[in-house]
């Protein structure tokens, strides 16, 4: 096939996201040239473009941040021909090699806290993989904290739960509920786990990020204690907290249409395509010498790229810039010449605006500032029209027979109560809100309202 007839698929209809989620959802990744699946079972190649929303994310949370492993554990059983005495792990998180570096570091209570932060890639061994959502080989953040005291630990678990609600909200256009996971549903060895929640339009919930207060545990499995102000010897108190490339599947499945990709404009790689339009020859020049005064006004204030290209139409240029997501497309041809402006196009109404060059440098960013809202906004609204309310496990059974979505229910930490709807429903529970506002009355005294979704 040539690379021309490759392009024009690439531009061909996705499914509908109603007909088939999940075709549509690989459809996007794969044409949008996000990623695509490597030779080597459940690991994703992540392309320029998809790597590109990758390092926004990450510049954006840099700016923010100042035993239960073992089914999805991948052994090492071989080295070159020989077969090792000793199998290895490879890991799926970092606390052992953590905690074996800070029982050395730590000596004094004057060395606390210690708050490490690191960009990585881990391998999980996962059965069902999906681009972004789940692979054996992925890219994440993980924060490891050590403190002196429990109150110190469990203020940092808070204030990085804080940190991921503001990200996704801020930076993804995300609604998510921040709260706390389960006995069933934490993290092995923590004393609890906190996650923020996030709906997709499949009415599927995303857990989207997490941060654990690991207590004493791994302070004492690997002997990491501190000499206090009184001399005597304690173990420390930790936190871990994790965020991985699974939030690009989250901003695919939250923001995407029929048409394709939707971006925030605060991570988009380009945040605005120019599209010189000419029909003759000699319109060119102006055009062209007229996007020059475009990029010169926006130099420093917009990601903008200028598509060019001979070999391709406006048309399919528009396609292509659609399906990839580009918030805003500005269109130029002689009539914005004429009139000293542009044309510019909404990605997620499609709404249009002709903008002077005059104004431009200042319009522009607040448009998409008006977008970033936009997107949040509708996506807030998604999530309230699929959450219901129930009080009960039949309730809840007769919802998720025809629904999919958030169901707020009345809880006392019962655990055969959430066994018993997990078994009959399907749904997991997901969080217990630490706002519970939203719910003021449903539930009784002694209780707390918890969230359940059928989730990925």
């Amino acid at each position: 096939m040539s690379d021309l007839d490759q392009r024009k698929q690439f531009v061909e209809d996705l499914s509908d996201q109603t007909d088939d989620f999940s075709r549509w959802y690989n459809e996007v990744v794969r044409k949008a040239q996000l990623a695509d699946y490597a030779p080597v079972r459940g690991c994703m190649v992540i392309r320029p473009y998809g790597y590109g929303l990758w390092e926004h994310m990450q510049r954006l949370l840099d700016e923010r941040i100042v035993e239960g492993f073992a089914p999805q554990v991948a052994w090492v059983t071989q080295g070159g021909n020989d077969a090792l005495e000793e199998r290895l792990a490879i890991r799926p998180t970092s606390e052992a090699i953590i905690g074996r570096m800070y029982s050395r570091w730590i000596e004094s209570y004057r060395d606390l806290p210690v708050l490490i932060n690191q960009w990585c890639n881990v391998m999980r061994w996962e059965k069902v993989t999906r681009l972004f959502l789940r692979t054996a080989e992925f890219l994440w953040q993980e924060g490891h904290t050590a403190h002196a005291t429990a109150e110190e630990g469990k203020a940092e678990v808070l204030r990085m739960l804080e940190v991921y609600r503001d990200f996704a909200e801020t930076d993804l256009a995300i609604p998510v509920h921040a709260g706390r996971k389960s006995a069933a549903e934490k993290f092995a060895g923590a004393e609890m786990t906190y996650s923020i929640e996030a709906l997709m339009r499949d009415g599927k919930a995303l857990q989207a990020g997490t941060s654990h207060d690991l207590g004493q545990h791994f302070a004492k499995v690997f002997d990491i204690t501190f000499q206090d102000e009184q001399g005597k010897r304690q173990f420390v108190h930790q936190t871990s907290w994790g965020a991985s490339t699974r939030l690009i599947g989250a901003v695919i499945m939250t923001h995407g249409d029929d048409q394709g990709l939707r971006l925030p404009p605060r991570i988009a790689p380009v945040q605005a395509v120019v599209v010189p339009i000419w029909r003759k020859d000699e319109e060119r020049a102006a055009v062209t010498e007229f996007i020059a005064k475009v990029v010169e006004a926006l130099r420093g204030r917009v990601r903008l790229y200028v598509d060019d290209r001979d070999q391709y139409t406006p048309g399919w240029k528009y396609n292509e810039h659609e399906l990839r997501g580009v918030p805003v497309r500005i269109e130029v041809g002689p009539k914005d010449v004429a009139k000293a402006a542009v044309m510019s196009v909404r990605r997620d109404g499609r709404a249009k605006e002709s903008i002077p060059l005059a104004a431009l440098g200042e319009r522009l960013p607040a448009l998409l500032e008006e977008i970033q809202r936009a997107l949040f906004e509708s996506a807030r609204a998604f999530r309230e029209e699929n959450t219901a309310t129930a009080r009960t496990v039949a309730e809840m059974e007769a919802h998720f027979a025809t629904r999919r979505g958030f169901v707020a229910v009345p809880w006392d930490g019962s655990a055969a109560f959430e066994a018993e709807a997990k078994e009959r429903t399907g749904a997991t529970l997901r969080c217990v809100p630490l706002d519970q506002t939203p719910w003021a009355g449903l539930a009784g005294a002694g209780q707390d309202v918890a969230l359940f979704a059928r989730a990925y």
